[in-house]
């Protein structure tokens, strides 16, 4: 445990400031009016463990009992309840269970932050369940703890928080009591959590040759890739670097909890690189994906671009090449890649020039859904650096990952050994030289048989495609066709001025790419996603919460939507929080669509949006719930209504090219 007292004493000069600033805006709260110290409130899923049953047990008891407590914040589709009132509802019942001590623990961490501030709570109580000197710590005062844990203990309850997770690591074990307060972290926030699944991780770290010692992953989150590595390759030295810092003080906790040598620095990787002189045997990145604020203009003449500037829109091809900088010479790299970087005009060059090194070894095709950014089928790029004196590959090996983990990896290794030789089923060397054409296409479909309509392949497809068509079925809206009179119809200005709603535009200039807090940024709210952006606590911050709706003002497509979960936002937003006792905010949004959409439809090219001149009805509240009902199945119905699509096209690919291929054949139709 020795490397977690140097990655604990990092952060007493680099997270002092920032998190003191952070503890600090959670009592005054400053922005937009926000109250953060009401009662303890819970989510349905809480409940449902307070009683130890399902969820869906949860939501039948609301239908059925009149009595049961009314939500006091959240939204339609994700309220929130006082803990008092549900506790004493369900005592009332006889349903109320008695919690375990975990999830008691949780409810104290839970009620301790708000949605902004939990990951650097959980992440401070995991980094104090790592510290070596915790246990003599905690034989002495409260005070004794705070002086001599400044950069953990920022808040009067975190001393305590911090017994009673130590509590319970000393009956549970330390690595059982972080993943525990790890995995209810990602369970409250599932939608903008971004971690890679374990499954994909233990590929990428299969890839690692066993006789690696140093493993490097640049942009690290909470330390998946890491942890596979140091699992499947027994005893390695383990280092990170990730933007968020609350993620990279989780991620160093949970590797020293596994015993794994390893230090993790915060930072940008590629503007602000935390390791400079770093030469690792292995290098395992997934990094986020089609960044526009990456550093092009500042990073313009850095070495690290030893195959060509990354384009402005080609932020992955920058993570490549600085992954190849940070191997050793003949070290391992292996990139999570989104499918369009395979083939994008723009990276051509690049591409072609990772060829002609030899730098690039194969592309892995993986299945939808395996990349946390992205729900297309990403790509895993396997990399070489060059050593002085090689040969240069003649070929490039293209496998397709639909099979099991291992017979990808028996793949790569027999092309290692024979590049030219045999490749077994869903894999192909394919010459150099067919790869440097006009297109340099590295996609693997366009050289595989595909064998994706393999065992489950098709069938995984049709029964996404009937999940999706019985939602869509399930969601349709529905409408009947009456006429009625014209609305009567107020601006948002108007209902502004009258204190009927509030409306907050963001900074119009502030930091997306680096910094502690999840940032909503306006493509995000465009294409219906968690947040993807990262900024500070800093002043001017705008912060959303339940049932407030956030408008996207400069895009060709309109876009507004409701959040449920309190969450910063980036610039170019714009914040409605409508009054609950007089907006319905479903009500409010699908209204603000149709006027974004007659704003984009008067003007040439890209609009603005005027949120104060943006019109809604005035209807009574009952009947705006009838309206935002429909609104919100809509919303629900067009996300169908795009993966059945998606898996609608995949499906007839696969089926093609499958018959075609002799990998299917016909049975009975209709």
């Amino acid at each position: 445990m020795h490397a977690w007292t140097a990655f604990v004493g990092q952060y007493s000069g680099w997270y002092g400031i920032a998190v003191r600033i952070t503890a600090q805006s959670r009592r005054f709260d400053w922005r937009v009016g926000v109250t953060t110290e009401d009662g303890a409130t819970v989510t349905a899923g809480d409940i449902a463990r307070l009683a130890g049953v399902g969820r869906a047990a949860v939501s039948n008891w609301r239908r059925r009992f009149g009595d049961f407590p009314e939500p006091v914040g959240g939204t339609a589709s994700s309220p929130l309840f006082s803990l008092a009132e549900v506790e004493s509802w369900l005592r009332a019942q006889g349903k109320l269970q008695e919690l375990p001590e975990d999830e008691l623990l949780w409810q104290q961490v839970r009620n301790s932050a708000d949605d902004l501030h939990l990951l650097s709570l959980v992440s401070r109580l995991a980094a104090a369940i790592a510290h070596r000197r915790l246990g003599t710590l905690l034989r002495g005062e409260d005070s004794a703890i705070a002086e001599a844990l400044p950069e953990l203990v920022v808040g009067r309850s975190d001393v305590p928080l911090i017994r009673a997770t130590a509590a319970l690591a000393e009956a549970r074990g330390p690595e059982e009591t972080v993943e525990f307060l790890y995995t209810r972290y990602t369970e409250a926030h599932s939608r903008r959590v971004q971690a890679i699944s374990p499954e994909v991780a233990r590929l990428m770290a299969a890839f690692v040759e066993p006789r690696a010692t140093e493993v490097f992953d640049p942009s690290c989150g909470h330390g998946g890739l890491l942890i596979a590595a140091g699992s499947d390759s027994g005893k390695i030295r383990a280092v990170g670097q990730e933007r968020d810092e609350a993620a990279a003080r989780l991620a160093g906790a949970r590797l020293a909890v596994r015993g794994i040598d390893a230090e993790v620095r915060p930072g940008d990787a590629l503007t602000g690189d935390g390791f400079p002189r770093l030469q690792a045997d292995a290098v395992l990145c997934s990094p986020p994906f089609s960044e526009r604020g990456w550093g092009y203009e500042e990073l313009a003449g850095d070495p690290r671009w030893q195959y060509g500037l990354p384009p402005r829109g080609e932020s992955e091809l920058a993570w490549v090449q600085h992954c190849l900088a940070h191997a050793r010479p003949g070290g391992q790299v292996v990139v999570l890649m989104p499918p369009a970087a395979a083939n994008r005009r723009s990276g051509r060059r690049v591409r072609s020039q990772l060829i002609r090194a030899g730098a690039l070894r194969a592309v892995v095709a993986l299945p939808s859904g395996a990349a946390p950014q992205s729900a297309m089928p990403p790509h895993l790029w396997l990399l070489r650096r060059p050593e002085t004196g090689d040969r240069i590959p003649s070929h490039v090996l293209m496998i397709d990952a639909t099979g099991s983990r291992e017979a990808v990896v028996s793949a790569w290794n027999s092309f290692v050994a024979d590049p030219q030789g045999e490749t077994a089923g869903g894999s192909r060397t394919v010459p150099v030289i067919d790869l440097l054409d006009d297109e340099v296409d590295l996609t693997p479909a366009r050289y595989l048989v595909r064998p994706a309509a393999s065992p489950g392949g098709v069938g995984r497809t049709r029964e996404d495609l009937l999940s999706a068509t019985a939602e869509l079925t399930r969601l349709a809206p529905a409408v009947t066709e009456s006429p009625r009179e014209p609305f009567s119809m107020a601006t948002l200005g108007e209902l502004a001025r009258a204190g009927r709603l509030q409306i907050v535009q963001t900074p119009m200039r502030m930091e997306t790419a680096a910094g502690e807090l999840a940032l909503l940024t306006a493509r995000d709210v465009l294409l219906g996603r968690g947040p993807t952006g990262r900024g500070g606590d800093g002043p001017g911050l705008v912060v959303a919460r339940p049932g407030d709706v956030v408008v996207s003002v400069t895009s060709r497509t309109p876009a507004a939507r409701v959040v449920e979960g309190e969450i910063a936002l980036g610039p170019h937003l714009v914040l409605v929080r409508p009054d609950p006792d007089f907006f319905d905010p479903y009500f409010v949004a699908g209204f603000l669509k149709v006027s974004a959409r007659q704003s984009a439809g008067s003007l040439s090219g890209a609009s603005r949006l005027d949120v104060r001149r943006a019109q809604v009805p005035r209807l009574p509240l009952t009947e705006q719930r009838r309206y935002g009902e429909v609104f919100r199945r809509l919303e629900h119905f067009e996300g169908a209504l795009r993966r059945a699509n998606e898996a609608g096209e995949l499906l007839g690919r696969l089926v093609l090219e499958g018959l075609a291929a002799g990998e299917l054949q016909p049975g009975p139709q209709g």
